[in-house]
């Protein structure tokens, strides 16, 4: 009788492990709400209300927390993810646009639109530890290197990224890109970031080191978002202008696909194998399934209003 107790027990502890999956999440800024998708059924599990107008998105390394900026409150909502209710607030300025981690989970950065600078917010604290004033204006990615040693922030009304040094909290470099530079993506191991310029319609590629570019490809209509694989051979483009998804291959930095999506591709989350890229497209309601070994789209998901982006854990 034991026996079969405890079989039972691990047989049911068995099936929950398999069929538990990364979870995605969808910022709906049109809706107020935050749309879980599981990654294996490609399915939206569940629906949480999240501010007024929900644009960035990030989840701590443990999934106890979703960290999203709501750009009708100017605030940071923390998100206990077990219990999906709102754990705290920060007031984080005039229209808060991208958050992004750092590489240790340590830091939060938090582009504020309206008054040219990038947070940084300590996550065990909830605290500002660093006000970092752009030379640019309007920020709205701040994208911290693999290595944590360096913030990149795109600064959309100008030409420019900002280079911060992350420990000093001190502007290094402005790098010329492109008029309306846009989303930001480093390869796995930082020699390079890629630069969506939006009215340029390039891409533009930055040697970190030096923090110049290097090379510039033209791209579709007002790219986007930026994406980089795991495995660093591919970098993935939004164009909002096309509807589609660019696919860059990084030894020779040529677009080697175009992949149509959906109306206005923002920006995107790859799984966590790095078999689907996730695309949120705004004015289709609906995120983009696109495999990234064939480079075609393979399904949509329905979601909340004007999805601005995704996140995977």
């Amino acid at each position: 009788m034991h026996v079969r107790s405890a079989l039972a027990i691990l047989i049911f502890a068995c099936m929950r492990c398999a069929s538990a999956a990364p979870l995605a999440y969808v910022p709906n800024e049109g809706s107020g709400t935050i749309s879980i998708v599981d990654t294996a059924s490609d399915q939206v599990v569940d629906t949480l209300r999240a501010g007024e107008k929900p644009r960035g998105i990030a989840i701590a390394p443990d999934g106890g927390r979703i960290y999203i900026s709501d750009k009708a409150a100017n605030s940071l909502i923390v998100v206990d993810a077990a219990r999906k209710v709102e754990a705290a607030r920060l007031h984080l300025g005039a229209s808060p646009e991208a958050i992004y981690l750092s590489p240790d989970g340590r830091l939060l950065s938090a582009a504020i639109e309206e008054e040219d600078v990038v947070l940084l917010i300590d996550t065990s604290t909830l605290a500002v530890v660093k006000r970092l004033k752009m030379n640019g204006r309007n920020p709205e990615h701040a994208v911290f290197s693999p290595d944590g040693r360096w913030l990149y922030a795109s600064a959309e009304n100008t030409d420019n990224v900002d280079v911060f040094d992350v420990a000093r909290g001190t502007l290094v470099k402005s790098v010329k890109v492109g008029e309306r530079p846009r989303g930001i993506g480093f390869l796995p191991d930082g020699r390079r970031a890629y630069v969506a310029a939006e009215n340029a319609d390039i891409v533009a590629v930055i040697d970190t080191a030096a923090h110049e570019v290097v090379a510039t490809i033209n791209a579709g209509k007002r790219v986007n978002g930026v994406t980089v694989h795991p495995d660093g051979k591919r970098v993935f483009v939004s164009t909002g202008g096309d509807g589609n998804v660019q696919v860059i291959d990084t030894a020779s930095n040529a677009i080697v696909a175009t992949i149509p999506v959906g109306a206005r591709p923002w920006n995107m989350a790859l799984s966590a194998d790095g078999s689907k890229l996730y695309v949120a497209c705004g004015r289709s309601n609906a995120v983009a399934i696109v495999d990234t070994t064939r480079n075609a789209k393979i399904g949509e998901i329905a979601v909340g209003k004007l999805p601005w982006g995704v996140v995977v854990r």
